[in-house]
């Protein structure tokens, strides 16, 4: 016959086991719905009374370290700095969608975007100031290639949208930073131009030492 302290014991552990269990389901409905509110964390675009145009977007792919220029139907306000926001934050939008080949954090991604003409250099087209998010920055992917992309991509698309424009420059929070995420240089003025990086072909892979 089993003593009773031992079976004291017994349903004690039984019912810790049934607690624990408890314990563990209520983490990961709580786990699940942090990452549910993550993923959701992309501002979504009001709606606008502006025509849907066809637009250039400039999209990196990890893959091949490649810029590949694609089109995409998108409503876009007249306002220049509105326009490139909204032209921006759709870009990077598209890096936090589950089959991204840039894949970047969700969220708010660009708090504002300025247009500059150089009273100095009356002859030179406007500048374009970036000024960029610290959540989005203090979250990209460290790393030469990675960050080199999305820079590229964003110089890319604003060239193809602005063509008058010569060059941008970017900001966080509305203060200078060296680099996006430790490895591209941030401090200094990027000329806007078709950045297209296309795949190497075989042939050249091999010439290459």
């Amino acid at each position: 016959m089993i003593p009773r302290y031992q079976r004291i014991l017994f349903w004690g552990l039984v019912g810790c086991i049934f607690l624990m269990g408890g314990f563990l389901l209520r983490g990961c409905r709580v786990a699940q719905k942090r990452l549910t509110a993550l993923n959701d964390a992309t501002p979504i675009a009001a709606p606008t009374a502006a025509a849907t145009e066809e637009v250039t977007l400039y999209v990196a792919s990890d893959a091949d370290a490649t810029i590949t220029a694609a089109r995409s139907e998108l409503a876009l306000p007249q306002d220049p700095s509105l326009r490139a926001r909204t032209l921006l934050e759709h870009l990077l939008a598209q890096y936090s969608l589950p089959d991204s080949a840039h894949p970047l954090q969700s969220g708010p991604s660009v708090d504002d975007v300025f247009f500059l003409t150089d009273s100095s250099r009356p002859n030179t087209g406007k500048a374009i100031a970036v000024n960029l998010r610290s959540s989005f920055v203090d979250n990209h992917p460290s790393g030469i290639e990675v960050e080199q992309l999305t820079l590229n991509s964003i110089i890319g698309t604003l060239h193809a949208a602005f063509p008058e424009s010569t060059e941008v420059r970017f900001l966080v929070d509305g203060q200078s930073r060296e680099t996006l995420a430790g490895h591209a240089a941030l401090d200094q003025a990027f000329p806007l131009t078709d950045t297209t990086i296309r795949p190497t072909a075989p042939s050249e892979a091999a010439a290459q030492p």
